[in-house]
């Protein structure tokens, strides 16, 4: 019986060093990739830079997207009414396109969106994976608090519930 226990409580005892070793993990990648983030630059689709330190200080909804992405497009509407709503409170939206220049500018211009738009072009799959995103696959959004650190992150299309929980959790 003892040699029982002792048996399970080694396989519990690796099992707690294999958990706590792959949360240190998470938190190693996401951690220095989110603070890479401030320093990059997107081109807009209607011209200019979108610079991510600009959005630092305030809490900060980024979401990954592309106009080929079925589940993107349906989330497009009520991020764009959470920008509207929740701005005046100090929350900023920011989209980055895994897409080229023309089928971006060819959707946004049938259904506009209110927030900016930076092109991550391929690239874009990478900066997501380095925030959280192992798979690639999209929508994908990554939630920064006021001092810049991702708090929160999601794969699949947000919800409204999502959203409001986000506000709760981060002001």
């Amino acid at each position: 019986m003892s040699r029982r226990r002792l048996v399970f409580g080694g396989v519990a005892a690796l099992a707690a060093v294999a958990g706590a070793g792959l949360a240190w993990r998470r938190a190693r990648t996401t951690a220095a990739p989110a603070a890479e983030l401030w320093a990059l630059r997107f081109d807009q689709p209607g011209g200019g830079r979108l610079a991510m330190e600009a959005f630092r200080g305030r809490p900060l909804l980024l979401n990954f997207w592309a106009t080929w992405c079925p589940p993107c497009v349906s989330e497009l509407p009520l991020l764009d009414r959470f920008f509207s709503e929740q701005r005046r409170g100090g929350w900023q939206v920011a989209g980055l396109a895994v897409d080229n220049l023309a089928p971006v500018l060819a959707f946004l211009a049938k259904h506009p969106v209110t927030f900016p738009i930076g092109l991550a072009g391929a690239g874009g799959v990478e900066l997501a994976r380095k925030l959280g995103n192992s798979g690639g696959a999209l929508p994908y959004t990554a939630v920064f608090d006021r001092s810049g650190t991702l708090v929160q992150r999601k794969l699949g299309v947000i919800e409204a519930a999502d959203l409001q929980k986000w506000v709760a959790a981060t002001g």
